[in-house]
This record gives C-alpha cells, structure tokens and sequence, in this order.
C-alpha cells in the first residue's frame, strides 16, 4: 500500500501527541508545538465561555489570521444567551459584531475586502404566503434564503424575494467572491420546468441571476481558487435533473470564470474522465458532495462515503491537474485503515466506525504547507470531535479527538495562517490550534468591526424567472409592520443608524408573452441608460432588439421571437449615461428597491390563448 510505512511510522510517533491533543507537524515560530485548545468567547457579566449555537461558517480574511468571521444561529429561546448573528475575532478574541443576518440551519461568509463580506442568511417573518393556502397552512420557507452584504461597519443591503412564486430565492449553501464586483451564491435546484441550479452573482452594483444550466443537482460549497470559484455539486439518484443521459458523466465540481470570460461556467472535467475520484465501480451519488479548501496554489477536494462503494476519497488540485490523496487504492490514493494510533482505535470505532467509510465534516488547508485539516463526521450520538491531518501524499502527520462533556462533534474548519487553525463544533464550541505565545496576534484595530450592528435595512427583491404575465408588485420581506414605518417617515430626521444605498438602473421588471410570439417586456429604470434586450437559446443568440436610448421612468421594450427557436435566456445589456442615485435605505426610494436580474429566465413556449407547449 502506497505510503503504508510512512503512516506507520507518523501514528507511532503521534502516539503520545493525539492522545494529549498535541499534533506532531508544523511547529510555531519559536519551534513550539502547536496545540488544540479550547478558547470559547465570553459574554458581558459571564467568567466562563458559553456555546454559540449551530454555526454555520468560519472564514477568515487571506492572509490575515486577525480578521475572522463566523454565523450562528444563536442559543435560541425567547430570550437567548446568544442571538442568530455575526461575530468576529480581531486577534485578541471573538466578540459579537451583528445580532442581524444569523441563519438558524447554518448560512455562509464570503470575503469581498477588508471591510466588505457577505452573508448567506435566514429571511425575516413577516412575508405572506402568496401562492394557494395561507400562511399559517403553507408558511414561507426562511432557511438560508436571503443575503446581507455588510460594508464599512454596517448592513449596505438586503436581498430577499416573495415566496411561492416562480422567481423566488431557493435555499442557498455556497457563496464566495473574487472580489468587491464579482460574488457568487449558489444552493438548490431551480423549480421545474427549468433544469439548473439556483446562483447569484453581485456585479458591483446588482444582483443578477446566472443558474448554473443544463443540471439541477444541489450546490454545496463555493471556494475561490486563482481567478476561478470553484463549485461543488451533490450527485443524486434518480438522476432526473440533468440533461446528461447517464448519472456517472455528471461533473461534480464546477467552475465559474472571471467577468468577461466565455464560456462563464464550465464543468471541472467530466466525473470519471479525468478527475482521480472514483474506482472502478463506483458512481458519483456514493460520494457526498465534496468539501472544498484552497491555500496559495493548492485545492483540496474531500468527500466522504454515502454507501455502496464509496469510500473516503481526497485529492488536491496542484499545477493544474488534480491528483488522488486518499481514495482508491487502484487509482494511486492511499486507504485509511486507522487514523489515531492503537490505545484510541476503540474510541476511534464509536466515533465514525472505519475510517475509509467515514464522512467529512469540514477540510482546511493549512497556508504555507502541503497538509490540510479534516474533521470527521461522527455519529450523532458522539460529543467528541475527530480531526486528521494529513499531507498532500496521503499520509497521516497527527489525529486528535477533541472535546469533552456535550461539547459536540466537528463542524466548521479554517486555517488562517501555519500552525494557525479554528474548529467549531455542532454545539457551538470552538477550538484554537496554535503555539503557546501565538495564541494571540496583534488586535487588527478596525473599528468597522468594533460596535455592534443592530439595523439591517429592507429586503431588496430579485425576480430571476420571467413570468407568463405581469406579477403583483410586492416588496417582499418586512422586517417591521407598517404602523413602525409610519412612526418612522414621520419623525423630525431618519433614525442614525440607517444607511445610504444606490438606487439600481433597472426595478421593476415584468414581462409576458403577446400574440404572434412577441416577448413584450417592462421596467423602470432609474436615470437615463441605453438597453438592448437579448434572447439566448443556450449559448446562441436567437433574437435581439436594437440599441436603445430611454430618459428616466417606466420604459418598455418588444422583442419578436421565433416559436422553433424559443430562448432559454433573456439578457438585458444596459450602460447608464448618467451618475446612479443614492438614497436612504428606509425613508423615500431606498426603502423599498426592487432590483431587478439582467439574466432573467424566460418560461416554456407559451401560446397566444395561454396553453403552454414545449420549445423545438
């Protein structure tokens, strides 16, 4: 076996080190042994560290291990120790930095800057059911459904959609961002008839909807790598969301190119045609979706087992060309036959039973080091976590079980810097690798992450999926009821903590389908702008108008279309000649922007007395 007696060797020296919690691999500046620790935030008027509920994502800032985030769902209850929120660690600890924009089932972080990140998070009650049945029959889905972007210390904007309507937002798992211009959120299959998964993507002053076409698995985990984000998909049976013949050709990783690229997505490589994953035999949908982590100019990809033969599967991505770390045997990968070393291999067993059948929990590689973190999933009725920290060649550097009481298993990892690293349970407990005098680094200082943010301003709305006909102008999500508004436009001044937002180009758009095929779509837009609207079917351009100049106001624009060559895709390519507005997020305007897609989906082939055929 590839590496056996290197793995060996490394679990009897780790021995004694796993057994204490003390990993044997990179050491700290001075030469310390990095050690886990358990280094729990505390609350105002409480001495001992309390758990923060289920988090969903730790990221931190690149390069810089005292700039840290994390979602949580909070302690619950009417009156919890903990609110659903954001807290950051500026280097000397973790304190509270939102008690808005939490997500119950577990949300997402993704960096744009310094001062600038996204939150994949819960919507707010408050949004009635707008399809068949009432709310309290039918009540709106909330889970991870939303965005926040926060900027310069505060929520900047809200991104919410109605329920129950053909363009509404789906459960979202994945987000990451290039930069300030170029995020993007991904999560659960559009609603048929559309194939594709649901993604959005802020272009620097709007969200636009660009589904990933053609396959309708869920995404799960989005991670930048070089100038590309890096998708990760769950590969399900039946294999009925996809345009792809048979399952075993359905890609599981995707990749999205930057601006201006052609093609924007592509898949990573077709599963099982280059991609060292799976051993002969083995299906996609016997893999979970892989978890993702990148450091410098390397992609780790890991997936546990999901019965049949599958087994725990590695690989990372180097120069290009992705290579097999733990996996099959026949494809070069190394088999895991024990992690921790014999006193534990009982404790071993209760936790996740054989290693090569387990799952993952969360990955982090560990900046300035061919090695990455692995947490594996225990069953839930362990309360330890299990961490394996492994080298790009398959072997074991140290493994260590971790917790005690009801502290819970892994959850989340991130590793900011060498020899740095965070793990945080399913309980809400966190752990700190590091060195003894490193367990501290210098306060990062920003103020922006200092007091608390306790306004997130109203939902912005994004319809993706054009409608047969005109749908009902509502505003979406309400964080207060109208009688608080009211007390609000009516006061002397807008209450301080409101922010200013940039009225979009282009609200309110609706379209519907006329006779003799002609596509006749409506919008506002906001200052004087050119637009042209564009019909694609897949990637080839069907139909198109001209290149039109409207002043400010309600606009329309009609586009014939052609019923043998019915578009997948409707673009609406616009240059604004005059400066956008800003206005205030809660009173005038600001308070209830409707932002519209200019990638917007256009439905089946619709006739003129409204029966729905099927595109040729």
């Amino acid at each position: 076996m590839r590496g056996a007696r290197a793995i060996l060797l490394a679990l009897s020296v780790a021995c004694l080190g796993a057994m204490l919690g003390v990993p044997t691999a990179a050491l700290g500046s001075e030469g310390e042994q990095p050690e886990w620790r358990l280094e729990q935030p505390t609350l105002p008027g409480v001495e001992w560290g309390v758990p923060l509920g289920s988090v969903g994502d730790i990221e931190f800032l690149e390069g810089s291990p005292n700039r840290g985030l994390l979602i949580t769902s909070g302690t619950g209850g009417e009156n919890p120790a903990v609110e659903p929120g954001i807290w950051t660690y500026n280097g000397q600890g973790w304190h509270e930095l939102s008690n808005k924009c939490g997500a119950a089932a577990g949300g997402r972080i993704a960096w744009a800057g310094p001062d600038d990140f996204w939150t994949v998070s819960d919507g707010r009650p408050g949004q009635a059911a707008e399809a068949a049945g009432t709310s309290e029959e039918r009540p709106a889905p909330l889970a991870e459904n939303t965005l926040c972007h926060f900027e310069n210390g505060q929520i900047v904007g809200s991104y919410a959609h109605p329920a129950f309507e053909a363009d509404s937002y789906q459960l979202m798992r994945g987000a990451a961002c290039l930069g300030p211009s170029d995020c993007w959120f991904g999560g659960d299959p559009m609603p048929e008839p559309v194939i594709g998964a649901f993604q959005l993507h802020w272009n620097g002053s709007s969200l636009e909807a660009e589904p990933y076409l053609g396959e309708g698995f869920p995404i799960y985990e989005m991670v930048p790598f070089g100038d590309h984000i890096y998708s990760s998909v769950r590969v399900e049976i039946p294999p009925d969301r996809t345009e792809h013949e048979e399952a075993f050709t359905t890609p599981v990783l995707h990749v999205t190119n930057p601006p201006g690229s052609i093609p924007t997505f592509e898949p990573e490589d077709e599963a099982g045609a280059g991609l060292p994953f799976y051993h002969e035999g083995e299906l996609p949908q016997e893999l979970e979706q892989f978890h993702l982590s990148a450091s410098g100019e390397t992609l780790w990809a890991a997936a546990g087992a999901s019965g049949g033969a599958g087994q725990l599967t590695v690989a990372v991505r180097e120069n290009g060309t992705w290579r097999l770390v733990v996996g099959p045997s026949s494809e070069g990968g190394t088999q895991l036959e024990h992690v921790l070393p014999p006193p534990q291999q009982e404790e071993e067993a209760a936790l996740i039973g054989s290693p090569s059948s387990a799952k993952v929990a969360a990955i982090a590689a560990e900046p300035g080091s061919e090695s990455a973190w692995i947490g594996l999933e225990a069953s839930e009725s362990q309360t330890r976590a299990l961490l394996v920290h492994i080298n790009s060649h398959g072997e074991v550097l140290s493994a260590v079980t971790l917790g005690v009481g009801n502290q819970g298993t892994a959850a989340r990892l991130a590793c900011p810097a060498a020899a740095d690293c965070w793990m945080v349970t399913n309980k809400g407990w966190l752990f700190h690798l590091a060195p003894a005098s490193e367990r501290s680094r210098p306060a990062n200082g920003d103020p922006d992450f200092e007091h608390l943010i306790t306004f997130r301003p109203a939902d912005q709305g994004l319809p993706q999926v054009a409608a047969d006909a005109p749908p009902e102008d509502i505003s979406g999500l309400h964080e207060r009821g109208i009688a608080e508004i009211a007390s609000v436009t009516a006061s002397t001044g807008p209450p301080e903590s409101e922010s200013m937002v940039t009225l979009p180009l282009i609200s309110r758009v609706h379209s519907k389908v006329l006779p003799g095929s002609k596509l006749q779509l409506s919008f506002h837009l906001s200052v004087k702008a050119q637009i042209r609207l564009i019909a694609q079917r897949r990637k080839r351009v069907v139909a198109q108008t001209a290149m039109h100049t409207f002043k400010a106001g309600n606009r329309k624009l009609l586009l014939q279309l052609n019923p043998r060559n019915w578009p997948t895709k409707l673009n609406l390519k616009t240059k604004a000649l005059e400066p956008l507005r800003r206005v205030s997020s809660v009173t005038g305007e600001g308070g209830n922007i409707t932002t519209e897609s200019t990638g917007l989906f256009v439905s089946p082939l619709v006739s003129a007395d409204g029966s729905r055929g099927t595109s040729r």
